[in-house]
C-alpha cells in the first residue's frame, strides 16, 4: 500500500467510505451465488427482484429457496459480526490509546464462551446456548467493572486487570466444563463452536438478533467526537462538555454487548476486532469520526470473505477461527509496522 494512495484515501474521507459501502454490496451479491451450486450474481438479483415483485417474471423457486433460506442468512451474519467486531474493537483501542486492544479485553469472549459451552452441556436446545451465552458475557463484563470500581476514573489500566480477572475465571470454568464433558458427544461439539463457524446459523434466530447488533453497531459509530475529546484527557474532556465517566461507560457497555452478540451467532472468532481497526487507521488517520464507520463495513467485507474461503476452499468446511488467525497474524504483523504513523492525527 503505498504512500500516495493512503495520503489520496485519507485526503477523500467520504469517497472511501461510498467505496467501500459499494464494495461490501458487491462482494455480498458475488457470495449468494458461490456454492456447491453456483449461478450468475445476475440470476441472483433478478430472482430476488422477481420475488419481491419489484420486477415481472416468475422466480425460479429452487434459486429463491437457496438464496433466502441457506446463503443470505449466512452473508448477513457474516457481516453483522465483521462489523460488530471490528467497530467495537476499533472503540476499545481509541478509548484505551492502546494499538493491542481487542474486543475481548474485558472478558466478554471468555465469559461468552463458557456461557455457551454450559448450554451445549445442559440442554440440545440452541436458544438456551444462545441465552447463556450472552448472559455470561454480560457477566465477566460485569466483574471486570466490579473489580475497577472507584479506580476506573483515574487509571483504566485497573479496568483493563480486572478483564484479565474475569477472562481467566471464565477460562478456567470453560476447562472444567471440557473435562466433564461427553467425549463422544458434547465435547466435539463444544470444541467445534469454539472454533467459530457460521455453517449452522438458523435464519429464525439470525432475524432475533440481527436488529441489535444493527442497533448497537449504529449507536457505537456515531461516538466518533466523543473518543477523539476522550483521547485528550479527562480534564481537557470535561473541559469541552464531555461527561467523561457516563460516556466511557457507554461506549464499553456498547462495544461488550456487541461482542456478546457476535459470540451468540457465531462462536469464537478472533482476531478481527485487533486487525480491521489498524488497517481502517492506515487508511483514513486517527479521526475515530471517519474510523468506527469504516471498520464497520471493512470489518464486513472482511469477515464476508473469510468465510467465502471457509466454505468453498476445500470440500470440507474449516472453521472460521483457524482462517481469521492465520489470515490475521501476517495481516497485523505489517500493520504494526506502520503503527506509528497510523496512530497520528
Amino acid at each position: 500500500m503505498s504512500e500516495s494512495f493512503l495520503a489520496n484515501a485519507a485526503q477523500r474521507p467520504t469517497a472511501v467510505l461510498v467505496f467501500l459501502s459499494l464494495l461490501l454490496l458487491g462482494v455480498a451479491l458475488i457470495s449468494i451465488s458461490l456454492g456447491r451450486y453456483d449461478f450468475a450474481p445476475g440470476s441472483s438479483l433478478v430472482a430476488l427482484l422477481q420475488h419481491f415483485g419489484w420486477l415481472d417474471g416468475q422466480a425460479d423457486p429452487v434459486i429463491i429457496s437457496l438464496l433466502l433460506d441457506v446463503r443470505l442468512p449466512r452473508v448477513m451474519a457474516a457481516i453483522a459480526i465483521g462489523a460488530a467486531l471490528a467497530v467495537g474493537g476499533t472503540a476499545f483501542q481509541a478509548l484505551f490509546m492502546n494499538p493491542l486492544v481487542s474486543p475481548g479485553i474485558l472478558g466478554v469472549l471468555s465469559g461468552a464462551a463458557f456461557g455457551a459451552s454450559l448450554g451445549i452441556l445442559l440442554s440440545e436446545s440452541l436458544w438456551v446456548m444462545q441465552l447463556l451465552t450472552f448472559v455470561f458475557g454480560l457477566l465477566a463484563v460485569m466483574i471486570a467493572l466490579l473489580l475497577a470500581k472507584g479506580e476506573l476514573r483515574n487509571n483504566m489500566i485497573v479496568l483493563v486487570l480486572g478483564g484479565m480477572i474475569a477472562g481467566a475465571l471464565f477460562t478456567a470454568f470453560l476447562s472444567i466444563i471440557k473435562y466433564v464433558a461427553d467425549p463422544y458427544s458434547k465435547l466435539p461439539t463444544i470444541t467445534y463452536w469454539l472454533m467459530g463457524s457460521l455453517a449452522n446459523i438458523q435464519t429464525e434466530l439470525l432475524y432475533w438478533v440481527l436488529p441489535f447488533v444493527v442497533l448497537g453497531i449504529l449507536l457505537l459509530s456515531v461516538q466518533g467526537h466523543a473518543l477523539n475529546v476522550l483521547s485528550l484527557g479527562d480534564d481537557e474532556a470535561r473541559t469541552l462538555g464531555v461527561h467523561v465517566g457516563r460516556k466511557r461507560f457507554l461506549i464499553i457497555t456498547l462495544a461488550t454487548f456487541l461482542g456478546a452478540m457476535t459470540v451468540t451467532l457465531g462462536g469464537m472468532i478472533g482476531w478481527v476486532g485487533l486487525v480491521i481497526p489498524h488497517l481502517a487507521r492506515l487508511v483514513l488517520g486517527a479521526d475515530n469520526r471517519l474510523l468506527l464507520p469504516a471498520s464497520a463495513l471493512l470489518g464486513g467485507l472482511y469477515l464476508l470473505l473469510v468465510d467465502n474461503v471457509a466454505r468453498l476452499a476445500i470440500s470440507i468446511e474449516i472453521p472460521l477461527g483457524i482462517l481469521t488467525a492465520l489470515i490475521g497474524l501476517p495481516v497485523f504483523a505489517w500493520a504494526l509496522k506502520n503503527a506509528r504513523r497510523s496512530w497520528q492525527g
